[in-house]
C-alpha cells in the first residue's frame, strides 16, 4: 500500500491543490449568503444574559454554542420534597389492578410496571424516605419567576431552586394547572438570568430546537433536534393538549427544562416522552407557549387560570356518523351533550348539532374546538355555525368561564388538629371514574394524597378511594368536603363512607 501511495504523491497534490480552491470559493460563497432563521442569529438573544456574543456566528454549531451560553443560566434544577413518594402512597393492589393504564406509554406511570412517572420525570425509588423528586425550570424573568411542569411540584411541601452557577433557593408555589401540566414558582432575586418568550405559533416543522435541563440529575444538560410534528393531541398526557414533537433528546428530569428556537427564545416547556423502556426513543413533547404563556400569566395575576367555556359534550364525527347528519365529509365536532343552563344551553346548541366553524375558522375536530372555546376570553359574544337538519345555522353564544373542577382540597390546611389532615381530595369526573373502574353513578371526591403518619393513612385511607360520605353526610363536590371537614371539632370520631374499587367500605378515625 504504501508503494502505491508514494507513486500517486503527484496526483494527491494535484487533487489537494483543486480542492484548497474549492475551499476557497465556497468560503468567499459562504460569506455572501445571508444567514437564515433557521440556523444563524446575528444578534444575541434580547433579554438572556450571556457569557460572551460572538458578532457573526459561522456555522450551526457555533450558533448552537452561543445559544446554549446565553440560555444554560436560567435553566434551573427543581427539588420538590413531597409529603410522601407516589409509589408508596398509591397502595400496589390498585396499580396493579390498573396496570394497564398505569403502565401504558402514555399513562401516569409511563414504563413497564408502573414504576416510570408520566413524563420525563424518571424512576422513582419506593425506597427514598422523604419522596424528593427531581425536574427542571425555566426562569422567564429577571425578578424570579418560574416556569415548570405541575408533575415536578405536585404535591410538594417544600422546593428548592438551584441555579447553574450553584446559587439556592427556596421557592414559592405561585400557582399550577393540571390541565395543561404547567406549574409557576417564584424565587426571590434581582438580576437573575432569564430566557424570553418566543412565538410558537411560528413554528415550522424540521425547524432546529435545543433542549436544556437536568436529565438523571445531570445538571445543564443541552441535546439538539429538530420540531418533528406540531399540534400533537389525543395522547392522554395532559386534558389540553396541543404539544410541540422534537427528537431533541428529552430524558427523565428534563420535565419543566426549555425547548428554545435558535434565536436563544422559549418556544416550549419539555414535558413528556414516547418511551418503552422510561428512556429516550426519540419522541418528545413540549408545551408550546402559544399556550404555556396564557396560563403563565393567569397563575401569576389572579392564582388561577381563567378559560371559555360552552358547556357542551364533543365527540368525532365518523363517516357513518357524517353520512347519517347528511354531511358529505368528517370536519366538525359532534354535540353529543349540552349541559343545563351553560352558555350553550342559552345560546341555542342542541344535542345533534354539528359544529363546522367557530368564529369563522374552519373546526377539524373536537380537540380543535376545545383549542378555540378555551382560548376565548370569558364574556366574547362567538359565532358558531353548526349544520342543523342538512342546513348551516349561525349561532351567537356568549362565552363563559370554565367551572374550576379540578381543583385540590386539602384537609386541615390551616388546622393541624383536623382529623382529616393531611387528606387531598379532587372532584370525581366521569374519567377519573373510568380509570377507576367505577360506575357513572359513583358520587364523591377521590382521594389524591395521603399524609403518612397522619390520622386518614392510620385509619387505612388510601389514594384513589373515593369519599361519599363523612359523618353520614354526603359528599359530591369539593366544597361539599371542604364544609364538612371545616365542621369536624377536636376529638370528634370521624366516620368515613368510602368507595374502593367499586366496594364500599366504612372508616373511622380520631384526633
Amino acid at each position: 500500500m504504501q508503494g502505491t501511495i508514494q507513486g500517486s504523491v503527484q496526483r494527491n497534490v494535484k487533487v489537494g491543490i483543486v480542492m484548497l480552491m474549492l475551499g476557497a470559493v465556497l468560503g468567499w460563497a459562504g460569506q455572501s449568503v445571508t444567514p437564515s432563521r433557521a440556523s444563524i442569529p446575528e444578534e444575541k438573544p434580547a433579554g438572556v444574559q450571556t457569557v460572551s456574543a460572538a458578532p457573526v456566528l459561522q456555522s450551526s454549531a457555533v450558533s448552537f454554542t452561543e445559544i446554549a451560553k446565553a440560555v444554560t443560566p436560567a435553566v434551573v434544577n427543581i427539588t420538590a420534597t413531597a409529603s410522601s413518594p407516589v409509589s408508596e402512597s398509591m397502595p400496589r393492589e390498585f396499580r396493579d389492578r390498573f396496570k394497564d393504564f398505569f403502565g401504558s406509554p402514555w399513562g401516569p406511570f409511563g414504563g413497564p410496571e408502573g414504576e416510570f412517572p408520566r413524563g420525563p420525570r424518571g424512576p422513582h425509588d419506593p425506597r427514598e424516605p422523604q419522596g424528593q423528586g427531581m425536574g427542571s425550570g425555566v426562569i422567564v424573568s429577571p425578578d424570579g419567576y418560574i416556569v415548570t411542569n405541575n408533575h415536578v411540584v405536585d404535591g410538594a411541601r417544600e422546593i428548592t431552586v438551584t441555579l447553574p452557577d450553584k446559587r439556592e433557593f427556596a421557592a414559592r408555589l405561585i400557582g399550577t394547572d393540571p390541565k395543561t401540566d404547567v406549574a409557576v414558582l417564584k424565587i426571590e432575586g434581582k438580576d437573575l438570568p432569564y430566557v424570553p418568550w418566543g412565538d410558537s405559533t411560528t413554528l415550522q416543522v424540521g425547524e432546529p430546537v435545543l433542549a436544556i435541563g437536568n436529565p438523571f440529575g445531570l445538571n445543564s444538560t443541552v441535546t439538539s433536534g429538530i420540531v418533528s410534528a406540531l399540534g400533537r393531541g389525543r395522547m392522554g398526557i395532559t386534558q389540553y393538549e396541543d404539544f410541540i414533537q422534537t427528537d431533541a433528546a428529552i430524558n427523565p428530569g428534563n420535565s419543566g427544562g426549555a425547548l428554545v428556537n435558535t434565536k436563544g427564545e422559549l418556544i416550549g416547556i419539555n414535558t413528556a416522552i414516547f418511551s418503552r423502556t422510561g428512556g429516550y426513543q426519540g419522541v418528545g413533547f413540549a408545551i408550546p407557549t402559544k399556550m404555556a404563556k396564557p396560563v403563565f400569566e393567569s397563575l401569576v395575576k389572579t392564582g388561577k387560570v381563567v378559560r371559555g367555556y360552552l358547556g357542551i359534550g364533543i365527540q368525532d364525527l365518523t363517516q357513518d356518523l357524517a353520512k347519517t347528519f347528511g354531511l358529505k365529509q368528517t370536519q366538525g365536532a359532534l354535540v353529543s351533550d349540552v349541559k343545563e343552563g351553560t352558555p350553550a344551553d342559552r345560546g341555542g346548541l342542541t344535542q345533534g348539532d354539528v359544529i363546522i366553524r367557530y368564529q369563522g375558522t374552519p373546526v377539524e375536530d373536537p380537540v380543535a374546538l376545545q383549542r378555540m372555546v378555551t382560548g376565548t376570553p370569558v364574556g366574547t359574544k362567538a359565532t358558531v355555525t353548526v349544520m342543523r337538519d342538512g342546513r348551516e345555522t349561525d349561532l351567537t353564544i356568549t362565552i363563559g368561564e370554565q367551572p374550576d373542577s379540578t381543583r385540590v382540597a386539602r384537609a386541615g390546611a390551616e388546622r393541624g388538629d383536623s382529623a382529616l389532615a393531611g387528606l387531598a381530595v379532587q372532584e370525581l369526573d366521569q374519567k377519573t371514574a373510568r380509570e377507576l373502574g367505577l360506575s357513572p353513578k359513583t358520587h364523591g371526591v377521590v382521594v389524591v394524597n395521603v399524609e403518612p403518619g397522619s390520622q386518614a393513612d392510620r385509619a387505612g385511607v388510601a389514594r384513589g378511594d373515593v369519599i361519599r360520605e363523612i359523618n353520614r353526610k354526603p359528599i359530591t363536590s369539593v366544597k361539599d368536603f371542604e364544609q364538612v371537614s371545616g365542621e369536624l371539632s377536636k376529638d370528634q370520631t370521624v366516620l368515613l363512607l368510602v368507595n374502593r374499587r367499586g366496594s364500599s367500605l366504612f372508616l373511622t378515625m380520631k384526633v
